[in-house]
């Protein structure tokens, strides 16, 4: 079947999809917990353009959810449960937020980020710093023992922001930014990602001209947010498009997006930026972070495994699905923010059915009424068939 992303194209601009035909394919061993890792990721670069690497920031953007409140000890179990779960990119903390999380960042980057398993895999280790070098210091001094650290820097491009919060014009927040993204890198960090903070709503030539100018200073991978999630779909592909049509250097590097749920779009969002040739995505567990939360690992990853060949045009992860709803389970305790029944994948009802033509379909063959199988992300039924007596009857 034809992709969906391989001819869908906005106006005059680019193909949302399409292949690089000089790069030897990648064997997929999907019997296996794991496709490529990030050993793959050079600087800039994945071994398969179709790859899509999960970032996960559960333990930072999904710890700053109001109301979330966990113990070292317990993040350190979550950090393990990713790597069980095989994700790219572990984003542990805020290294200059404070000492718990400087230790934090430093311990997870010496156990986690140096266990390597017998396929080769080992999670990149990330810190967040703000674009200053006191946090790149402090950063690099926690993530420098991860056998592949890798710094998230940021600063605000909408002029919103650069007024009021930063207070700084633009080529002021071009230069700092350039200066530190090189500053990273003289540290030793090989793996530089920066991201514009409510890049949304920014000024599109403006962001351009930042992403060129970070590119030159030495970032490898390009980060999009939609910081307050004001975005609808295609809105934002057409974004990730303009980026990629008119930024100088911008396929030399990975391209990222960190999206919003204040709409209830991140999901969506992120997998238009997946059409648009985004190939990095940042998600949570359960969807958690700051107000209305994050996009959802468990629901960009599914979407992929169930219509990234069909769909997508033949994007695919790493991720060990099986995992998931253990790890749901454990974030969901940790965190002490509880799953509404209805949340897809990883809420209670997800895998439930009480109408009687539900059920009487379910009796006779499961996919009448599950696109997805229960098995795939690890959910143990109370029921053969997930039927839970009720009102309906029929």
């Amino acid at each position: 079947m034809t992709s969906l992303c391989a001819n869908y194209s906005f106006g005059n601009y680019i193909s949302l999809h399409s292949k690089n035909n000089s790069v030897p394919p990648i064997k997929r061993n999907f019997h296996s917990s794991y496709g490529i890792r990030c050993s793959n990721i050079q600087r800039g670069k994945l071994s398969d353009p179709n790859y899509v690497t999960i970032f996960d920031t559960t333990l930072r953007d999904g710890e700053q959810a109001p109301g979330a409140s966990m113990t070292a000890k317990q993040k350190m179990e979550i950090a393990c449960q990713l790597a069980k779960l095989g994700v790219d990119v572990i984003e542990v903390g805020f290294p200059a937020a404070s000492q718990a999380e400087f230790d934090l960042v430093k311990l997870v980057a010496q156990k986690i980020g140096n266990n390597i398993d017998e396929e080769g895999y080992v999670p990149m280790i990330c810190g967040l710093a703000r674009s200053t070098k006191e946090d790149i210091d402090r950063a690099w001094e926690g993530l420098k023992y991860a056998k592949t650290p890798m710094i998230h820097m940021f600063i605000a491009t909408s002029d919103m922001h650069m007024k009021y919060k930063l207070n700084m014009g633009r080529e002021e927040v071009v230069e700092r930014a350039r200066s530190m993204v090189a500053y990273a890198t003289s540290l030793g960090f090989e793996h530089v990602r920066f991201s514009l903070e409510d890049a949304t709503r920014s000024d599109k030539d403006f962001v351009y001209h930042i992403i060129e100018e970070v590119i030159k200073a030495g970032a490898t991978c390009i980060c999009v947010a939609d910081t307050v999630g004001c975005n609808l779909p295609n809105e934002f592909a057409q974004l990730i498009v303009d980026i990629k049509a008119n930024t100088l250097g911008i396929q030399n590097v990975i391209l990222a997006v960190h999206c919003h749920n204040d709409l209830g779009l991140a999901t969506a969002n992120t997998l238009a930026g997946i059409c648009a040739g985004v190939r990095q995505v940042d998600v949570t567990i359960n969807g958690i972070g700051e107000r209305a939360g994050n996009a959802s690992l468990e629901e960009i990853v599914m979407t992929i495994k169930y219509r990234g060949e069909e769909v997508l045009g033949g994007v695919y992860t790493g991720i060990n699905t099986k995992y998931i709803f253990t790890t749901s389970n454990m974030v969901e305790e940790y965190s002490g923010l509880k799953l509404q029944p209805n949340k897809a994948i990883v809420g209670a009802n997800a895998f439930s059915h009480e109408s009687g033509i539900h059920q009487d379909g379910m009796l006779k063959n499961r996919g009448t009424y599950e696109f997805i199988s229960a098995e795939d992300v690890g959910f143990i039924r109370a029921t053969e068939h997930g039927i839970k007596l009720g009102k309906l009857r029929i």
